[in-house]
């Protein structure tokens, strides 16, 4: 008789061999016929300049994760609404205090200059700047 961790371990594995099958097989039913064209970096229908591996900033991927994070959040706040007269008082209370973390949080991101789109580099001291003694031009 198999435990019930063992029906659990029967079950991975009976998934990973159904998505190696179908990974397999896709492999040799789709078809194939690479070209320079198809290939090549999509740029809108114009023909490609440079390498398509470009290094992006990380500030796109930054501002995208906290637009996610509140566009989500803001999300919760529908249903609530929807739902809003029977609840009573302690569900008015309980999403104001959930908007004042959200707007807490938004707060703290726009003071640390996570939205801003360019960001002043921060001053490094070298050493000549911190012997004591030596004047700053």
């Amino acid at each position: 008789m198999i435990s019930e961790f063992g029906i659990i371990l029967l079950y991975f594995i009976l998934g990973f061999v159904f998505v190696g099958i179908a990974l397999v097989a896709a492999y040799y039913i789709r078809p194939s016929h690479p070209n320079p064209i198809k290939n090549s970096t999509y740029e809108c229908g114009e023909i490609p300049i440079g390498e398509p591996w470009v290094r992006f900033n990380v500030r796109f991927y930054v501002i995208a994760l906290i637009f996610l994070l509140f566009d989500v959040e803001v999300v919760f706040l529908l249903p609530w609404a929807i739902v809003f007269k029977g609840l009573g008082w302690f569900a008015f209370i309980e999403m104001i205090i959930f908007v004042v973390i959200l707007l807490a949080g938004f707060a703290y991101v726009w003071g640390k200059g996570d939205l801003d789109w360019e960001r002043p580099r921060p001053y490094i001291a070298k050493l000549e700047d911190l012997v004591i003694g030596k004047k700053k031009q």
